[in-house]
């Protein structure tokens, strides 16, 4: 298990939460994005899924999501975010594969170069790398 989701959803798979491992989340469909982040050097090119389409799947229901890592971070990322901007959950960069080791297995990714507004520091606290919690509020 790579992520677990509870809180406010109607679709689980392990008590009251979701929970996925690599396999199961390969079925989302996958999308890229190339941008800057606030962490890395020049034009990064991401690949994942979306994170709304994550949210659906498992009947997300809420205002907020309170995303936590491995490294013990935690922020509330309101849902709005997931449906204006195509924000990503990265499972690779570059062509590699995301480690816990270089912020995997899981990585919360904006289209930062795509829109001014999330160049904004606001926006880079809710890029959570090593993420592997979701709590529907």
């Amino acid at each position: 298990m790579i992520l677990a989701i509870d809180g406010s959803i109607s679709h689980t798979n392990a008590g009251d939460s979701a929970q996925f491992d690599a396999r199961m989340l390969s079925h989302l469909e996958t999308h890229t994005l190339a941008t800057e982040t606030s962490v890395t050097d020049g034009l990064n090119h991401f690949e994942g899924f979306l994170l709304r389409d994550l949210l659906e799947w498992v009947g997300a229901d809420g205002e907020q999501v309170v995303a936590t890592a491995l490294n013990d971070y935690i922020v509330e990322i309101p849902l709005d975010d997931f449906y204006q901007y195509d924000v990503l959950v990265a499972t690779h960069m570059d062509g590699e594969a995301l480690t816990p080791r270089d912020k995997g297995p899981l990585w919360i990714i904006y289209p930062r170069s795509d829109h001014t507004e999330l160049q904004d520091i606001r926006y880079d606290y809710r890029w959570v790398w090593q993420l592997n919690g979701l709590t529907v509020e």
